[in-house]
C-alpha cells in the first residue's frame, strides 16, 4: 500500500489540534511540522504529518465503485461516487412483482373451458394470444413447483420411504440435517408449495412410534417411589403403633387415632394425601385441571380420585395410555374411553345420520377407465384446497374427543406409484399440452402470498436500477394488468369457445405490436416491418455483416436492451458488436451454485461475475387505440352467434286483457 511522507512522521503535540489554514507557529521536531497543499489538488491545506489521515477523506482520491464487492470494475474519484451509482452497472434490481393464477373453475356454467382447448387447437396456425402465452408460461412454473409426496404420500414407492428413514439416521449420526436445494424446497409456492405441508403429510403418514422400552423404565420408577412411600409409611404407622402417651405399647389391631398428615409442605406428588385439596385452593382452575390431565393415572392409582366423573358418570377411565400428538387433527380417542350417557346439547340434531355400507365401482356404473383419474386435475384441486381452506381434501377431524370425522380419500392414477422427489412436470412430461388455469391473473393479498401459496407467480427477472421504472409501468401496469377486455379484447361469445381476439392498443412513437416470448418469459415489442424489407437476402447473403464494424457498432446503440441480447447470439461479429455496448448498456450480476461441503452439508458459492443485458424493451411513454373495426362487426361474421327468428305473433299481456274485458 502507498505511504505518504507524513506517515513515517509521529504526530506532534501543536498539529492535534490545529485545523487553521494560515497557521504560523515554528516548525520544532518536537512539536509541530510543516503546512502544504493537498497534492491532488483538491484545496485543503494541512500540516505534514496529517497527510495520510487526509488521503482517507480526500474527494479527488481514486477508489473503487461501492458495488466493486458486486462486480463493478469501476474506478473512479471518491466525489464521483454517488453520481456513478445512477449508471452503475452493478446497482442492479430483481423484480418483486407477484400475482395469482387459480385453477379453472369447472363448476362455474360460464367458464371458458371451451375456448381455451379451442385456442390451444389453433395456436400453431393462428398464433398465440397473449394471455394465453403467459398462463402456459406459469403453468409450466407451477407443474415443476408441485411435489406429488405431500398430497398422496400413500402412493409413495416404499423403497424410498426406507432410504428416507436411513438418510435420516445418517444425518443425525453427521450432527445435523443437510442443507436442502431452495427450488426443492418451495412445493406450493416459494416457490409454491412449504416444507411445513409437506413435513405434515409425512407426520400424518407415518405417525411417531413410542418407545415402550423407556415407557416401562419410567414406570417401574413410579413403582419403586410408590413402594419406597407405602414401606416409610408402614413404619410409621407402626412405631405409633407401638409406643403410646406414656411409653406403653399398643395393640396392632386397635384402630389407630392418629392426627392427619401435615401437607402444607409437601410437593406436587400425586400419591400424596390431600394434594389435590391444598392444589385447588392454589392453583387456577386452568392449573388444577392440566394437572389432573397430565397425573390422572397417578392419581387413580393412589386412590386420589375416582374412577367416574362426578357429571352423571358420562366418563370411564379403565386405564389411560400415552398418545403421540402429530397435528392438530389428528386426535384419535384412547381405546380406553368408553361413552356412557354423553350430553350433546345441539349436536346430536344437527349431525347426519350415516351407516355403514359396502359399495363398489359397478354400482356407479363407471367402467375401468374411469378408475383412473388425471394427475394434473387433481393436483391442482389438492393444492387450491390447501391453499384456500388450509387443509387437505377430506381431513379426519377432531369435533370433541368423542366424535371424530374420518376423511379418506382414494386416488388411481396410472403413473403410480411415484417416486419421492416425483413433481407433477415429471408426470405431464409425455402428455399432450392443456391449460388448466385461468387466463385473468389476480393480485396478491396478505393471505395468499408467495410464502403460502402454491399459485402465486413472481416476475423475477434483474434490471438495471435506471431501467426498472419503465418495465414495471410498461409490463405490468399497462400490459398485464389490462390483458383482459382492454388491451386486448376478445369476443363476447368467447365463452362458447369463440376464439378471435383483437388488440387494441400500439406505441404511440413507433409502429411496433407487443409480443411474448415463452422462452425468454418476457413482454416484446414487433416491428411493423414493410413487405418490401420482409423478405430474405438471396443466396443466403447477409448483407448486414458486411458493414463495417464502426457502423455496427453505431447502428447497435439505437437498439434497446432486448434487442441487443437477441442480437448477440445471432453470430461472432455480432457478438462482439453488442459486447462493445456492455460497459454503458449492460449490468454485471452474480450467479450462484450450490456445492457440499466434506463433513455432507451444502453451502452456496458465487460464480464469476457474468456481464449481460436485460429483457427490457424500448420504452412506451404512451399508447394509442389501433385503426381497426369494432368487436361487434366481428358478430356479423361469428360461427358461434346463433340468431333466432319468431315468426309466430305473440300477443302482448295488455291486449289479451283488454280482449278478455271486452264483451
Amino acid at each position: 500500500s502507498h505511504r505518504s511522507r507524513g506517515s513515517r512522521v509521529r504526530q506532534h503535540l501543536h498539529c492535534d489540534s490545529c485545523y487553521s489554514r494560515r497557521c504560523r507557529a515554528r516548525v520544532e521536531p518536537s512539536a509541530s511540522c510543516a503546512l502544504l497543499p493537498c497534492r491532488l489538488l483538491c484545496g485543503a491545506v494541512f500540516h505534514l504529518c496529517k497527510e495520510e489521515e487526509h488521503l482517507l477523506l480526500c474527494p479527488n482520491v481514486r477508489v473503487p465503485c461501492l458495488n466493486a464487492q458486486y462486480g463493478c470494475p469501476v474506478q473512479l474519484p471518491r466525489s464521483s461516487r454517488a453520481a456513478h451509482l445512477q449508471v452503475c452497472p452493478a446497482s442492479v434490481v430483481c423484480c418483486s412483482m407477484e400475482w395469482l393464477r387459480w385453477p379453472v373453475d369447472d363448476t362455474n356454467p360460464n367458464n371458458f373451458n371451451a375456448m381455451q382447448d379451442n385456442m390451444m387447437k389453433e395456436r400453431e396456425t393462428h398464433g398465440e394470444a397473449l394471455d394465453v402465452a403467459m398462463a402456459l408460461v406459469d403453468q409450466s412454473d407451477l407443474y415443476a413447483r408441485l411435489k406429488m409426496k405431500p398430497l398422496y404420500p400413500e402412493l409413495m414407492e416404499q423403497e424410498e420411504e426406507e432410504d428416507i428413514k436411513e438418510e435420516s439416521r445418517e444425518e443425525v449420526a453427521v450432527g445435523g440435517v443437510q442443507d436442502q436445494n431452495p427450488s426443492e424446497a418451495l412445493p406450493i409456492s416459494s416457490m409454491s408449495e412449504s416444507h411445513a405441508a409437506e413435513e405434515t403429510a409425512q407426520s400424518v403418514a407415518q405417525p411417531p412410534v413410542i418407545n415402550m422400552e423407556k415407557y416401562n423404565l419410567f414406570e417401574m420408577m413410579f413403582s419403586m417411589e410408590r413402594g419406597a412411600c407405602a414401606v416409610a409409611q408402614e413404619n410409621a404407622d407402626k412405631g405409633r403403633s407401638q409406643k403410646g402417651p406414656a411409653g406403653q405399647r399398643q395393640d396392632k389391631s386397635s384402630p389407630r387415632s392418629c392426627p392427619p398428615p401435615d401437607t402444607s409442605k409437601t410437593g406436587l406428588a400425586p400419591w400424596q394425601e390431600g394434594v389435590l385439596e391444598r392444589l385447588g385452593q392454589e392453583l387456577t382452575p386452568q392449573e388444577y385441571n392440566m394437572y389432573v390431565v397430565h397425573h390422572g393415572r397417578m392419581l387413580l392409582a393412589f386412590g386420589q380420585i375416582e374412577a367416574c366423573t362426578s357429571r352423571e358418570k358420562d366418563f370411564v377411565y379403565g386405564s389411560l395410555e400415552p398418545i403421540p400428538v402429530q397435528t392438530l387433527h389428528s386426535f384419535k380417542v384412547p381405546v380406553s374411553y368408553r361413552y356412557k350417557r354423553r350430553v350433546h346439547l345441539n349436536e346430536t340434531a344437527a349431525r347426519v345420520q350415516t351407516e355403514h355400507r359396502s359399495v363398489d365401482t359397478s354400482d356407479l356404473g363407471a367402467g375401468e377407465d374411469d378408475w383412473f383419474g388425471d394427475e394434473a386435475e387433481e393436483t391442482l384441486l389438492g393444492y387450491a384446497e390447501m391453499a384456500v381452506m388450509g387443509h387437505k381434501i377430506s381431513e379426519t377431524k377432531g369435533a370433541d374427543g368423542l366424535y371424530v370425522d374420518f376423511g379418506t380419500q382414494t386416488h388411481s392414477f396410472r403413473t403410480a406409484p411415484f417416486k419421492r422427489r416425483t413433481t407433477l412436470a415429471d408426470v405431464m412430461v409425455d402428455r399432450p399440452l392443456k391449460l388448466l388455469l385461468q387466463l385473468q391473473a389476480e393480485t396478491v393479498n396478505s393471505r395468499n402470498n408467495r410464502a403460502s401459496c402454491a399459485f402465486t407467480f413472481l416476475c423475477g427477472h434483474t434490471f438495471h436500477r435506471r431501467e426498472f421504472a419503465t418495465h414495471f409501468r410498461n409490463v405490468h401496469s399497462d400490459i398485464q394488468m389490462c390483458l383482459s377486455e382492454w388491451f386486448e379484447q376478445q369476443c363476447p361469445l368467447a365463452y362458447l369457445g369463440c376464439t378471435y381476439r383483437q388488440r387494441r392498443f400500439h406505441p404511440s412513437t413507433q409502429k411496433a405490436t407487443v409480443t411474448y416470448n415463452q422462452q425468454l418469459r418476457c413482454f416484446n415489442l414487433r416491428p411493423d416491418v414493410l413487405p418490401s424489407l420482409d423478405g430474405k437476402a438471396g443466396d443466403g447473403e447477409d448483407r448486414l455483416s458486411s458493414l463495417p464494424y464502426e457502423v455496427l457498432c453505431h447502428m447497435a446503440s439505437f437498439l434497446d436492451s432486448q434487442s441487443l441480447s437477441q442480437l448477440a447470439l445471432v453470430s461472432r461479429l455480432m457478438r462482439q458488436v453488442c459486447s462493445s455496448l456492455l460497459q454503458d448498456r449492460g449490468m454485471v450480476t452474480l450467479r450462484w451454485e450450490r456445492t457440499s461441503s466434506s463433513h455432507g452439508g451444502a453451502k452456496w458459492k458465487s460464480k464469476p461475475e457474468v456481464w449481460e443485458f436485460s429483457h427490457l424493451f424500448s420504452a412506451v411513454d404512451s399508447w394509442n387505440m389501433a385503426d381497426i373495426p369494432p368487436i361487434s362487426a366481428h358478430l356479423k361474421v361469428c360461427p358461434y352467434y346463433q340468431k333466432t327468428e319468431q315468426k309466430e305473433r305473440v300477443a302482448l299481456p295488455f291486449l289479451t286483457e283488454k280482449q278478455q274485458k271486452s264483451p
